[in-house]
C-alpha cells in the first residue's frame, strides 16, 4: 500500500502538469491558426503581454518553493505543481490583458 501511495505522489504532479500544458498549447495553437492572438499597439504593452505566461510560471515556482518550505510537501511536488498552475494563471492573465483596451 505504501508503494502505491509513493507512486501516486510521483505520478500525480506529472499528470496534472501534462494536462495543463496540453490545454494551454492547444488553446494557443487554435488562436494562432484562427489569427486571433491578441496584439497591442505600443511596444511596451506588447512586451508585457508576451511576458505574462513566463512570469506566471516564475511566480508559480516561487510560490511552490515557499509552500514546500512551510509545509511537509516535498519540493519536487510543490515546485512542479506551482509551475503548472503558474502557467495556467499566466495564460488566463494573457487572455484577460489581451482583451483589455489600451488607454
Amino acid at each position: 500500500m505504501q508503494a502505491i501511495i509513493e507512486t501516486l505522489c510521483i505520478v500525480f504532479p506529472i499528470i496534472v502538469a501534462a494536462l495543463i500544458v496540453v490545454f494551454v498549447i492547444k488553446r494557443l495553437d487554435r488562436k494562432t491558426k484562427q489569427g486571433s492572438l491578441p496584439r497591442k499597439k505600443s511596444k511596451g504593452a506588447q512586451t508585457l503581454l508576451d511576458s505574462l505566461i513566463p512570469l506566471g510560471m516564475l511566480i508559480g515556482c516561487i510560490l511552490g518553493l515557499l509552500i514546500s518550505m512551510i509545509s511537509p510537501i516535498s519540493l519536487g511536488f510543490a515546485f512542479s505543481l506551482g509551475a503548472s498552475f503558474g502557467l495556467l494563471g499566466g495564460y488566463f492573465a494573457y487572455e484577460r490583458y489581451g482583451k483589455r483596451d489600451e488607454m
